[in-house]
């Protein structure tokens, strides 16, 4: 008998099973894969492994304005691969091994909730049955592949791919055929482009990187097409088979030739088959419905991750695995989806968090938009020549109090945890020009902008 099953270890489940453990639950872990979940086996890490080796490169191509020369640089793409495959195995066996010093049972296992007697539910796992008093669901989410003609056939050929599959080709396509211009699909073609690869990427909004805020998102845009990118906007693909994608434009049917397409259109939510349905819990669209504790709509089970659909990132993961291991203890928490940080890993990185310009607009609020160039960091000059990113600070007037923030540039993704803590607190820019920030610093240019 287990106080804690959890089902998933991925960031949410590995993370909130061992904030359990701490906090003396019994806790099991059923994952049918590997620990580490899409994060860490065919997300977050590999891809970032992959953009360093990329940025290396681009590093390598572009010295001569820094006063230094290579000769040869070359790109080693199935050595890439390997060592990210090195990275991984790494990290999951250090999960592994923190499972088993904290005394948590990991079954590698699929899990089915067969039912519940009293407070305690039984789960089928393979072979075993198990029974546990909560159960904390964190089963992720897989990529979402929509019923386009030829699809299937495409991805059984290995014509198409998905993010799992194109972590693990040696190949280099000559061209990749994006299906999706959003986060997943812009840091492959970062990468992609990086390696000589030609890229083009077919969306069917009129712009790239979701609900990234607009002209940080148009910058990111054009920095790319600079580099060769084609971005094909508003086309709704109706087609992919035999080496190439049909899409419908402006009423008019056209198509493109690849040697590969990654298909990128989100994720969803994995629920299916886990028997919660049955057992009452609230399932809208495929995710799980969850309050700000996690809490699903039946006692005793809680569900965090990607499977709950509320921010599918492996951060919010692990702070809801956390938020609902508290609420298990009787400990006061909730999560604050309001100042989740949002990074793309590009070349240059985009990072955001709260509310971009046109969603404070959209919802009426009276807000004054500060930015600022990066040129204005000494650190962001020396380091960017020809450089062009800027901040932008979303501000309510009327308390002067920071709804949001979006940047483009170096260091975008280690700055802005700092700006999320401002907006989840709701600072005024007085409160904060009382901080001294480091110099010099890319970050300082955040304080010099609310002045």
């Amino acid at each position: 008998m287990y106080e804690l099953i959890v089902i998933g270890g991925g960031p949410a489940g590995y993370n909130a099973a061992e904030k359990a453990a701490e906090g003396g639950l019994s806790t099991c872990v059923i994952e049918k894969r590997a620990l580490g979940g899409t994060c860490l086996n065919e997300g977050c890490i590999p891809t970032k492994t992959l953009l360093y080796s990329a940025k290396i490169y681009d590093y390598a191509k572009h010295s001569a304005p820094y006063g230094v020369s290579f000769t040869g640089a070359s790109i080693d793409h199935p050595a890439i691969i390997d060592r990210k495959n090195k990275v991984v195995k790494t990290l999951v066996a250090g999960v592994g091994s923190k499972m088993k010093s904290r005394g948590i049972d990991v079954i590698k296992e699929t899990a089915r909730i067969t039912g519940r007697k009293g407070d305690v539910f039984t789960v089928a796992a393979g072979d075993q049955v198990i029974e546990g008093r909560r159960i904390l669901v964190c089963t992720g989410s897989e990529a979402a592949l929509p019923p386009i003609d030829g699809l299937k056939d495409s991805l059984a050929s290995g014509f198409a791919v998905t993010n799992r599959e194109i972590l693990d080709m040696k190949e280099v396509p000559g061209t990749l055929l994006v299906v999706g211009g959003g986060v997943i699909g812009l840091e492959m073609v970062s990468y992609y482009n990086s390696i000589g690869t030609e890229v083009i990427v077919l969306e069917m909004l009129d712009h790239i990187a979701g609900p990234t805020d607009r002209e940080i998102s148009g910058m990111l845009k054009k920095e790319y097409e600079k580099r060769g990118v084609r971005f094909i906007l508003g086309a709704k693909v109706t087609s992919v088979r035999d080496g190439k994608i049909t899409y419908e434009l402006g009423g008019e049917s056209c198509e493109v030739k690849g040697d590969k397409a990654l298909i990128s259109i989100g994720r969803r939510a994995v629920s299916a088959g886990l028997g919660l349905e049955e057992l009452g819990v609230e399932i809208r669209r495929g995710a799980v419905v969850t309050d700000e504790h996690c809490r699903t709509s039946v006692p005793g089970i809680w569900a965090a991750g990607d499977v709950n659909g509320r921010s599918m990132l492996a951060h919010t993961a692990y702070r809801e695995g956390e938020a609902a291991v508290r609420d298990m203890l009787g400990i006061a928490d909730k999560v604050d989806y309001d100042a989740i940080p949002s990074v793309i890993y590009t070349n240059p990185e985009v990072a955001c968090v709260g509310e971009s310009e046109e969603s404070a607009r959209e919802k009426g609020l009276d807000v004054e938009i500060k930015k600022i160039p990066l040129r204005f960091s000494g650190r962001y000059l020396a380091e960017n020549e020809g450089g062009n990113g800027i901040m932008k600070i979303i501000v309510d007037k009327e308390h002067g109090r920071i709804l949001g923030f979006a940047m483009i540039g170096s260091y975008a993704s280690e700055i802005i945890y700092g700006i999320a803590m401002m907006v989840g607190r709701e600072m005024r820019l007085s409160e904060i020009q009382k901080y001294v920030f480091p110099h010099p610093t890319v970050g300082e240019a955040f304080r010099e902008a609310i002045f």
